[in-house]
């Protein structure tokens, strides 16, 4: 399991083989079944979590509406944190479910500061990892400003195959903005066309 980690990391830095064997001792491998939690609104998120395999969604649920909003999904060799609530140890205001079986590598906060301690290297992977995540957010921020519902699931599907494969459309609907019959009534348009 903790090759897939390697890998992504080296996929941006160069690690020597004493500092690989010495990222393994810091992380501890977790399996979530269908329908597990791996954090709960008011909870503080207390591991930085790595996924190998599976498929997890993050969410809140709306207090007007009652309804799941779809905040991101991360699929194998994605990273699934509420981050604001990791870094400052406080209580999270949103949850992280797993969609199917996950594999996760998960590292606690302190272990995760020592890490970093260890091996300074990894403060650019970590840097870099949370520039590609904030740049996702404000991509997706403008789309949803800019783009019409036809637009948005054209663009989801276009550079989230993975996802759009392996989530329920009723969850991708959510991620959208939309209601589940909007998107099956979309889909139908599309494979017409």
């Amino acid at each position: 399991m903790k090759e897939s980690l390697i890998k992504s990391i080296s996929k941006y830095i160069k690690l020597n083989s004493k500092e690989e064997n010495l990222i393994e001792t810091f992380w501890s491998k977790k399996i979530l079944e269908k329908g597990d939690y791996l954090l709960r609104n008011g909870e503080i998120c207390r591991t930085d979590n790595f996924i190998v395999s599976g498929t997890l969604k993050a969410f809140y649920i709306n207090s007007n509406t009652g309804k799941e909003e779809i905040l991101y999904f991360a699929i194998e060799n994605w990273w699934a944190t509420d981050i604001e609530s990791f870094q400052k140890q406080k209580p999270s205001i949103y949850n992280i479910q797993a969609i199917e079986k996950t594999e996760l590598l998960q590292i606690r906060y302190n272990s995760f500061q020592e890490m970093l301690k260890e091996i300074p290297k990894l403060e650019r992977f970590f840097r870099i990892i949370l520039e590609n995540y904030l740049g996702s957010l404000q991509r997706r921020i403008i789309l949803n400003n800019v783009l019409d519902a036809e637009q948005r699931y054209s663009n989801f599907l276009e550079n989230y195959p993975k996802i759009a494969d392996k989530v329920p459309n009723y969850l991708i609907a959510s991620y959208l903005g939309i209601t589940a019959e909007f998107l099956s009534r979309m889909r139908k348009k599309i494979k017409a066309s």
